[in-house]
């Protein structure tokens, strides 16, 4: 996904009608999620450390490896 429509998702989730502003932060926190993952394999592929990618992302290198790590989704090729 484009940063364009992660945008539009950010700006849809401020909209007046509740339930059009849930589906849309539904929506944009599936895509982050997605993006956090496709970052971290980059990232990693790139040689940085799980500390690197973990004080990169204001986490311990604990939780970013259990996540993406070891039997996590990178390891995997799956998609959050």
């Amino acid at each position: 996904m484009e940063v364009r429509s992660l945008v539009a998702l950010a700006q849809a989730a401020g909209d007046d009608d509740p339930r059009a502003a849930l589906r849309a932060a539904a929506e944009l926190r599936r895509e982050t999620e997605r993006l956090e993952a496709q970052l971290v394999r980059r990232a990693r592929n790139a040689g940085l450390s799980w500390a690197e990618v973990a004080g990169q992302l204001g986490v311990t290198k604990q939780s970013v490896h259990r996540k993406y790590g070891g039997g996590g989704v990178l390891r995997l090729g799956r998609q959050p």
